[in-house]
């Protein structure tokens, strides 16, 4: 019985790209249930190699085969044509602003690390010096902080 996919000529790169992310993580979660059977699985069952690697292939493929199915339905993927139809309405920047654009993160971001990092040295070096915060001696009830 042939699979007959809903409006297979639209939204086709929104799709593969969804498969292909789906892909991704299921792998990392198969990778993940391959190490933790690695690490449980006793080395006393003569077995444990097949546990070890056909359980995560298992979990990869129906997690796979679930997407699969989610995917041909008609609520799935017209959400997925109608996301492709508008990513091609997107006004995307131009390589000169986002490069300025970047610039002025990365800046901004160093500016503000370099501002913390000196008051915390200013902080910390007064502190060791004996210096005094103010209202630090007010005793709030039932808080019990200073």
């Amino acid at each position: 019985m042939a699979v007959q996919i809903y409006k297979s000529g639209q939204g086709r790169y929104v799709r593969i790209g969804t498969a292909i992310g789906v892909a991704l993580v299921a792998l990392v979660l198969a990778y993940y249930v391959w190490g933790l059977l690695a690490q449980y699985v006793s080395d006393a069952i003569a077995y444990k190699v097949y546990l070890e690697y056909a359980i995560p292939a298992v979990v990869f493929a129906v997690l796979m085969a679930g997407v699969g199915y989610y995917m041909l339905q008609p609520k799935a993927a017209d959400f997925l044509i109608a996301t492709e139809s508008e990513m091609k309405k997107v006004s995307w920047s131009s390589k000169a602003e986002l490069i300025g654009s970047t610039v002025v993160v990365i800046v901004t971001v160093v500016l503000l690390a370099a501002f913390i990092f000196l008051v915390d040295i200013l902080i910390s070096g007064g502190l060791s010096q004996g210096w005094t915060i103010p209202f630090t001696t007010v005793q709030i009830p039932g808080l019990g902080l200073w």
